[in-house]
């Protein structure tokens, strides 16, 4: 038991914090194992909410990869705040120093990525663009069979008003969309209305793009890139602040630990 008042501080912050990731974990894990069990039941209560948006979100393609996606990071935080909310609480300092040693391999990973991504920029988006069209290349599906992969892509371009990774050529390539007979999906054509309900100006446009009806030769990379620049200050902002409270929670748990060596008898 610890009883001087840094300790307890500590204690009681990596308490909090964790038990709340920790439920969040708890939930995202529990609605990942559900979509994963028990499709059938999601797509029946989507049903509830007469929506277009949702509807997209119903494929079953969709509802799988995305069950297994939220299973992993429901998973992670679950065990990496477990480890944290544990260690505190029950004052161990393995768990606590367990805890401490994952999240300083997240910061330092997330710090080489990014070093290496200045160093060796033109490698990196030439690495990135390859691992962007090659999800067009293997994944991306006609409407009848709509995965995830293929929902990001539309909703990406849709938002960015772009096509592709390059441009509408990377759509001659794509395995599962040869069998469409369209140029270009219509998420790269100019939408009516909201754009997430992908409703081209111009029904044309998917057989016979150009620069009027589509944005056929906008990239969506570069157009990623320049809403990264645009809202850099936002960016930098949840960069900096996750890593604070990366480097605040590994500095509580190594502390907590080290004072607790001198109250083991």
């Amino acid at each position: 038991m610890v009883y001087d008042c840094g300790s307890c501080l500590a204690k009681y912050i990596l308490c909090f914090f964790n038990f709340v990731v920790f439920l969040a974990g708890s939930a995202v894990l529990a609605v990942g194992i559900w979509l994963a069990v028990d499709k059938n039941s999601f797509i029946g209560l989507s049903k509830i909410v007469p929506s277009e948006h949702v509807q997209q979100f119903t494929q079953p393609a969709v509802i799988e990869q995305g069950s297994y996606l939220l299973i992993a990071v429901g998973a992670f935080m679950f065990i990496v705040s477990f480890l944290g909310y544990c260690g505190a609480l029950r004052e161990s300092q393995c768990l606590l120093t367990t805890y401490g040693i994952f999240l300083l391999i997240i910061l330092l990973v997330e710090i080489t990525v990014g070093c290496l991504t200045v160093a060796y920029k033109p490698k990196a988006e030439e690495e990135t663009r390859k691992l962007l069209k090659s999800t067009i290349d293997k994944y991306y599906s006609t409407p009848e069979n709509k995965d995830a992969v293929t929902l990001m892509w539309d909703h990406l371009q849709a938002t960015l008003k772009c096509c592709g990774v390059n441009n509408y050529t990377d759509y001659q390539s794509a395995t599962n969309w040869s069998t469409s007979g369209k140029v270009i999906p219509e998420s790269c054509c100019v939408l009516e209305g909201d754009p997430l309900n992908l409703k081209p100006l111009a029904p044309s446009c998917v057989t016979s793009p150009n620069a009027v009806n589509s944005y056929y030769k906008q990239g969506c990379f570069n157009a990623l890139v320049n809403w990264i620049m645009t809202h850099v200050d936002i960016v930098i902002g949840v960069v900096v602040g996750l890593g604070l409270l990366e480097l605040v929670g590994i500095f509580l748990a190594f502390c907590l630990s080290k004072a607790l060596t001198g109250y083991i008898k």
